[in-house]
Order: structure tokens, then C-alpha cells, then sequence
């Protein structure tokens, strides 16, 4: 095979990333092996269908809150659980690198490594050879600022992986426009969205926020929300949610700016194939050109008019 045709064979390879999103149904467990033998299965079958970066959910760790006194104060409970972060970070390390996959980990609570005393809900972004970084939230939502007394964090992260360059926002996260916009503005290719909404209400506030991202940015995301029910723990007794991989909306990509859906509050995975060469000329060549066109809002609105009607 002629080299020039070999070299544009392993581009084409390389610029199709196929992802799975999860639709993690959280229910009691009796132990920790339990609750590693259900993440663990997710991640098996990823691997067998051959996917490349696999997404976990908001909060999807809260199931071992019901392997201790669910009876105690929510803030001591996520307390508690926080002080399982090492062996869940360690667990789920094991398997990004036994499956040679990304594993976006959802997110759970963890100390601040500069102050104990506050806690932090952190998403873990496995690398394939086990190793990881951490995206923080960035906005906290009521329950978890008044009652959880979880803390923001500071700092936005663009992730750089063989394929592309991509970004976290979690759940709330997603309804800033501004964190995505400076990911694209960075090349990110794509946003990831671990999600946790009780009702349908929040679940709605976060898929409309992660379509217009996708739009806004001409980028790719890949949301992943909780489903099932904990009834013994505040906050996360009820769930609702549908995972989704949404596209920019133009001729190229999927019809209604929607490459896969799963089912409304059931336990599924889905999986699609990201196009990252597409991302690339939409930017340039798309129908619109929502990105580039962005530069000049900042100027724009350096100077807002007030007009009284009369």
C-alpha cells in the first residue's frame, strides 16, 4: 500500500472516536464489591463494543451511602463517603487501564487536596494506562452548597487525548455558555456533560443547555445522567434522566442535532461515533459559523444602549 494512502487510512482512524454514554441506574448495594461488579460491567461491555472513551455520571457513587447509617445527617454521610475516594479512584484506575479506554468517571465527593476541610465534587478523567486528572464543579446547585455543604472549584480544564481535545462540564456546569465557549475557543472538539437531576425539570434544564452548547460551539456532547432511585438518601431519592450524544445542528452532522438517545429512566448504554474532522470543517465551512463569529460579542457589548419607549 502506497505510503500517502496509508497515512490517510490511520487519519481516518484516529479522527473517529466512539463513545458511550450511560444511563447508570443507582440502586442500594450490600458492599463495595457489589457496587465494583455493576461499574465494572458497564465497562466490559463498552470494551466490547469497541468504544474508546466511555462516560459515568454525576454522583453515580452515592449508591455506598446505603453500605453505612443512612439515618445519620446528609452532610456527615457524603463526608463519609468522601473518605472512600482513594479506593474508588484506585478501582476504576484498574479498569481504564485493563480496558485501554478513557474513562470519564462520573463524579464523586473528595477533600480538597489543600484543604481537608472542604469538600469538592470531583469528575476523575481516566487515561488508558490508568493514570488520571480531575475536573472540579464549578457551580454548585442549593442542595449541594446548603445541604451537602459541597464547595465550587476553581479551575476549568481542556483534556488532550490521541483523538481530540475535549471538556467537562458537570451538570449545572452546563448552563454557564461561558465554560464551553472558552473549551472551543481551546480546540476542544467536544463537551462532556456527567449529570444527576431528580426530576424532569432538571433534567430538561440540562439537556436544552447542552443542545445550545453543541450549537453555540459547533462541538460535540456527550451527557450521562443517573436513572433508578435511592429513596433513603436525600437529594438523589429519585432520579430521571435519558443520555444523549447531541451534534451541531448542519447538513453534515445528525438529523435534529441528535446522533444517539437512549430510553427515558432505564439502565442502557449508548454508543456513537464521533466524526472529529467534521467538528473541524463546520468551523470553517458550516452554514453558520456561530464559533468564529463569537469573537466579536465581547466588543459588541462593550458598549450596551438603554432606550426608554415612550
Amino acid at each position: 500500500m502506497p505510503c500517502t494512502v496509508l497515512m490517510l487510512l490511520l487519519r481516518f482512524r484516529m479522527n473517529k472516536l466512539r463513545v458511550a454514554s450511560l444511563q447508570y441506574f443507582i440502586r442500594p448495594v450490600k458492599s463495595f464489591d457489589d457496587f465494583s461488579l455493576q461499574v465494572r460491567a458497564f465497562v466490559e461491555t463498552a470494551r466490547d463494543y469497541k468504544v474508546q472513551l466511555l462516560v459515568f455520571p454525576e454522583y453515580f457513587t452515592t449508591q455506598l451511602l446505603t453500605l453505612a447509617n443512612i439515618e445519620r445527617p446528609i452532610a456527615d454521610q457524603i463526608k463519609d463517603l468522601a473518605r472512600q475516594e482513594e479506593r474508588i479512584v484506585e478501582t476504576i484506575s484498574a479498569m481504564a487501564k485493563k480496558s485501554q479506554m478513557i474513562i470519564v468517571g462520573g463524579t464523586m465527593p473528595g477533600f480538597d487536596e489543600n484543604d481537608k476541610s472542604k469538600l469538592l465534587n470531583k469528575c476523575y478523567v481516566f487515561s488508558p494506562n490508568g493514570e488520571y486528572d480531575i475536573q472540579t464543579k464549578l457551580h454548585m446547585t442549593r442542595f449541594e452548597k446548603e445541604e451537602w455543604f459541597v464547595s465550587a472549584g476553581t479551575h476549568l480544564r481542556v483534556f488532550e487525548s490521541n483523538f481530540g481535545k475535549f471538556a467537562v462540564a458537570i451538570c449545572y456546569d452546563v448552563e454557564f455558555p461561558e465554560l464551553a465557549r472558552a473549551a472551543a475557543r481551546l480546540g476542544a472538539h467536544f463537551l462532556v456533560v456527567p449529570s444527576c437531576t431528580d426530576d424532569r425539570n432538571g433534567y430538561l434544564r440540562v439537556r436544552y443547555c447542552a443542545q445550545a452548547r453543541a450549537i453555540e460551539n459547533q462541538m460535540y456532547v456527550i451527557h450521562s445522567p443517573t436513572v433508578g432511585s435511592l429513596p433513603m438518601v436525600p437529594a438523589v431519592a429519585m432520579n430521571y434522566g435519558q443520555a444523549a450524544i447531541y451534534t451541531p445542528a448542519d447538513y453534515s452532522f445528525s438529523r435534529d442535532g441528535l446522533l444517539a438517545e437512549g430510553h427515558v429512566n432505564q439502565e442502557s448504554m449508548i454508543v456513537g461515533d464521533l466524526d472529529l474532522d467534521l467538528i473541524e470543517t463546520s468551523r470553517i465551512s458550516g452554514t453558520v459559523l456561530p464559533l468564529r463569529d463569537s469573537q466579536t460579542t465581547a466588543e459588541i457589548l462593550q458598549t450596551v444602549e438603554h432606550v426608554k419607549l415612550r
